[in-house]
């Protein structure tokens, strides 16, 4: 446990930002959770999409994710809602 003041400050900031970070991803998994349950019934259309790509761009942003990662990811998704369509 720290002593000094400003290290103590920021283990309260380090959870805070924990658990913001942790959201974040949380939002991330669910949106291509649901573009996966989109493709396997046959509804993905343009708004899970475009809902996929929003999700991803904002983490990228955050710096939750790599920018790499989540031109990546959207090719995946998009790869994905084409193959069924």
């Amino acid at each position: 446990m720290p002593n000094i003041k400003s290290a103590k400050k920021r283990v309260k900031i380090t959870a805070t930002k924990t658990l913001q970070n942790r959201m974040i991803k949380g939002n991330l998994k669910a949106a291509l959770k649901a573009v996966d349950a989109a493709v396997a019934n046959g509804t993905a259309d343009e708004a899970v999409l475009k809902a996929a790509y929003k999700t991803i761009d904002q983490s990228a942003a955050k710096g939750i994710i790599h920018k790499n990662k989540a031109a990546r990811k959207k090719a995946q998704v998009a790869a994905k809602v084409a193959a069924k369509a």
